[in-house]
């Protein structure tokens, strides 16, 4: 991976060379093992004129189950405890005889900015902008690989808890049971705290699970994710507990799935995020749920749960292939609940199959 991790920062260097700046500062965790294969805590990566570094604010964690850095870059640990890794790379990059260091303004406080401009006071600070985050964007293989075996996890977890008895236990009790079967498929933990929605709660994008109990008849939503490797995935359901669903559930279902399929269904490599957006909100603006529909329909995955480019009305841009996104329209009626449908999938062109589907739990209206 040595050669995967250079020339990541090969390409990042050229970014910053032609926006006119020879040293670059990666401090945002993500984008910091995206580059260098690990992310310790505090630690930042440094782009320098002589070479790149990956600066640590302590020893780094080598643990076995955790990530170890890029074997071919250089580390430099702080000797004193509670010195600040930014700060000192600063100095670093001033020392190495650069005049401009282009950093992540949207990642670092004020404070931090304060501190870096008095430690190098002739070293000129520009903004780097979100130039890491949109490298992050198309995937290469490896990390496709990755999201693929999250979203088998997640899937096998999901799938064990409905062949349990669900009937009087609680959301809350529920979600710690998903997030335990995770780890124990293999994951390094969840992607984000597992959302479990019973009755009312049904539907509700990002639910806090709560002490309500299952009864016969509650629609049950559940949205978890799987990391692995550092990579995050997504997968939400909708069941009906314990009898025939009702004829209210049946209609909501099916137009949300209407909705989902629409959306899956337009990711292509060259469709515009907000058309992507629009095909999967459509059928519920139509029947007259446009008032109960989330403000975006879905959006990338990787390093991080939430990242670009992001399925919503006003998004900009266009997707290419090996893009890795989450189609999740949904629906929640006050007082009555709701349905929510999400699925991890890989923009592909028509040529290698479409889009490539990787959370496979069914999404027929199970009755448990």
């Amino acid at each position: 991976m040595s050669e995967v991790y250079a020339a990541r920062r090969t390409r990042l260097r050229e970014r910053c060379n032609a926006g006119g700046s020879a040293a670059a500062l990666v401090s945002r965790p993500a984008n910091v093992r995206y580059l260098a294969g690990a992310a310790p805590h505090g630690a930042v990566l440094l782009l320098g004129r002589t070479g790149d570094l990956l600066v640590c604010s302590g020893p780094p964690d080598d643990r076995p189950d955790r990530a170890r850095p890029d074997e071919s870059l250089p580390v430099r640990s702080l000797s004193g405890p509670g010195g600040d890794a930014a700060v000192a790379a600063t100095g670093l990059a001033e020392a190495q005889g650069a005049e401009s260091l282009a950093t992540e303004d949207h990642h670092l406080t004020v404070v931090r900015h304060r501190a870096m401009r008095s430690v190098a006071p002739r070293l000129r600070l520009t903004d780097l902008g979100q130039a890491v985050e949109q490298l992050r964007v198309v995937k290469d293989e490896e990390e496709i690989s990755c999201l693929r075996i999250g979203a088998e996890i997640a899937d096998q977890a999901l799938g064990e808890l409905l062949e349990s008895i669900l009937v009087g236990r609680t959301e809350r009790h529920l979600a710690l049971e998903l997030e335990r079967r995770l780890v124990d498929h293999g994951a390094d933990g969840p992607a984000f705290a597992t959302s479990v929605g019973t009755g009312p709660n049904s539907g509700c994008r990002g639910h806090r699970p709560t002490d309500r109990r299952v009864e016969e008849g509650d629609f049950l939503s559940v949205c978890l994710g799987a990391t692995y490797r550092g990579y995050r995935c997504e997968i939400g359901r909708t069941f009906v507990i314990g009898t025939s669903p009702a004829d209210w559930q049946i209609e909501l279902y099916d137009l949300v799935f209407a909705a989902q399929r629409a959306g899956r269904e337009a990711l292509v490599p060259g469709a515009a995020c907000r058309d992507v957006d629009r095909a999967a909100r459509q059928a519920l603006d139509s029947a007259g749920y446009a008032e109960n529909l989330p403000a975006l329909s879905g959006h990338g995955v990787g390093l991080e749960i939430d990242e670009d480019p992001q399925l919503a009305p006003a998004a900009m841009g266009k997707l290419d292939a090996c893009v890795p996104v989450t189609v999740e329209p949904g629906v929640h009626l006050p007082g009555r609940g709701g349905v929510r449908i999400d699925d991890t999938l890989v923009v592909r062109p028509e040529a290698d199959g479409g889009p490539e589907l990787l959370t496979i739990t069914t999404k027929e209206l199970l009755a448990l």
